[in-house]
């Protein structure tokens, strides 16, 4: 099988590369604009693919408040192309969504993919029409939600799109950090995500997913979690989101059921602290050494 990855210079497209190796076409936004329609479908005239994996998308969180338009179109109208170019050759279509999409119930239960919805944010919102673009227009559809991402190819550029490397960086700068306690989430590792659509990808059973790492914590506990594990001397104080104003509001409950995806795969997911020490593992191994 052969797999155009959209998105394929970001964290998890990166990842999906290293897996899939030379059955792969990665593309970032300078080879496919994937809202139009004559782009998209070159590339795959030229690629010659057997299924799509769309990971771009518009993640600025806050910016998107000042730039709906501009966050819908990649986010809502760009998936409804890909879809329905999909349909018409008959690809199935693999798109990436969010934890987002939940936010106005702040009940402490894991979301469900029979629950309905309810974004608190224009990014969210965004999102969720995207999801509901791919599914009405592309019967061979794997919708797949995630949380809180962080992988290898965000450590050039301070981390940006990553919070370990944020932390990590601000670690390694300050001594004492406020971070938000009352946003729950599962950090998840690209590297566990990608292996996930991977094997997923190998099946018929399209439809929606959830996928995170196993587990659940606050952004506080992980990075607590985040500087015990890297040994470095850093107090962080655990505020709540009130005291960090955001131009986007935030889901408190972020926590996704992967109960579905378990069963069709027939495995479950890292939790979600062997999966940051695999992380903070490998990141050791590949720091430079220094010559002194």
């Amino acid at each position: 099988m052969k797999v155009l990855i959209l998105g394929g210079e970001g964290q998890l497209g990166t990842e999906l590369q290293n897996l899939l190796k030379e059955n792969s076409v990665a593309c970032g936004r300078q080879d496919v604009d994937i809202t139009s329609h004559d782009s998209f479908s070159q590339q795959l005239e030229k690629s010659k693919v057997d299924l799509v994996i769309n990971a771009a998308a518009y993640n600025l969180v806050d910016q998107a408040e000042d730039e709906p338009d501009e966050a819908y179109r990649i986010n809502a109208l760009g998936p409804r192309n890909l879809a329905l170019e999909c349909a018409t050759r008959n690809l199935p279509l693999v798109h990436i969504s969010t934890d987002y999409v939940f936010g106005q119930d702040t009940s402490g239960t894991p979301w469900k993919e029979t629950d309905a919805p309810g974004p608190v944010s224009v990014y969210g919102t965004s999102k969720l029409a995207g999801e509901y673009f791919v599914r009405s227009s592309c019967k061979k559809h794997f919708i797949v939600r995630t949380c809180g991402l962080y992988g290898h190819a965000a450590r050039s550029g301070n981390g940006k799109g990553n919070f370990v490397e944020t932390m990590l960086r601000l670690g390694s700068e300050r001594d004492k950090l406020r971070v938000v306690d009352d946003q729950h989430c599962t950090p998840t590792s690209v590297k566990d995500l990608a292996a996930a659509i991977c094997d997923l990808i190998q099946l018929d059973a399209y439809g929606l997913y959830h996928c995170t790492n196993d587990g659940d914590c606050t952004w506080a506990n992980l990075a607590m979690e985040i500087f015990q594990y890297s040994k470095m001397n850093v107090r962080v104080t655990p505020i709540s989101s009130s005291e960090y104003p955001t131009k986007a509001k935030r889901p408190k409950q972020s926590l996704l059921d992967c109960t579905k995806l378990t069963a069709v795969l027939g495995r479950s997911m890292p939790h979600w602290k062997d999966a940051l020490h695999q992380y903070l593992d490998e990141r050791t191994i590949d720091e430079p050494r220094s010559n002194s």
